[in-house]
């Protein structure tokens, strides 16, 4: 049997939320993934830029 791993992405009184954002590569026309660990109070600007 497995053994499950957990990990807690809080650390103290931040919140850490994974982000994973599709970006088109601009010579072949291809989708790749960046993923990134943002503040929760930061997604949105983070996905803006």
């Amino acid at each position: 049997m497995a053994k499950k791993a957990v990990a807690s992405l809080q650390t103290g009184k931040r919140n850490w939320v994974k982000v994973i954002k599709s970006v088109k590569s601009p010579k072949t026309g291809a989708y790749t993934f960046k993923t990134e660990m943002v503040e929760v109070d930061k997604v949105k600007e983070h996905l803006a830029s």
